[in-house]
């Protein structure tokens, strides 16, 4: 059992700013930046070439709709999206805001507190509530329902 997995059933904490019956969406513990997340499927697969097409596209399109809220939230011009996958044997995107500087911090993630990354992904959630995805930000940040 992956550590995303274990996230998604409630064994190990999680920041989550999206849940849906197909993926999840929550902080990670290395941002590139603030508001960066990753978009989990609940179905463990290692790589996103075995993933079902059907579950590969709604994963594709939640994150435009996250990475909209993205740029809403933090006031970027673009958000991005990268697939890397080495580290955990489970499928999950990187997305977060986009800046010049993206692309040079990518390689260089540093640990965040969890003071900041509670702030990130509250402004996050309030974004995605304002551009209508209530019903899929979860009640409580650390709980999925």
């Amino acid at each position: 059992m992956s550590i995303f997995t274990k996230i998604i059933d409630g064994e190990i904490p999680g920041r989550f700013v999206w849940q849906d019956e197909v993926c999840v969406a929550f902080a990670t513990i290395e941002p590139v930046e603030a508001g960066h997340v990753l978009l989990v499927p609940r179905i463990e697969v290692d790589k996103f070439y075995d993933l079902d097409p059907e579950i590969f596209a709604h994963l594709a399109k939640v994150a435009q709709i996250i990475g909209r809220a993205q740029a809403h939230a933090f006031g970027t011009s673009r958000a991005i999206m990268s697939i890397f996958g080495f580290d955990v044997p489970h499928v999950h995107l990187h997305l977060h805001p986009g800046s010049p500087d993206t692309v040079k911090k990518i390689s260089t993630p540093k640990m965040a507190d969890g003071a900041a990354l509670d702030a990130a992904m509250e402004k996050l959630r309030d974004s995605l509530c304002t551009l209508g995805y209530r019903k899929n930000v979860p009640a409580e940040m650390g709980k999925l329902s």
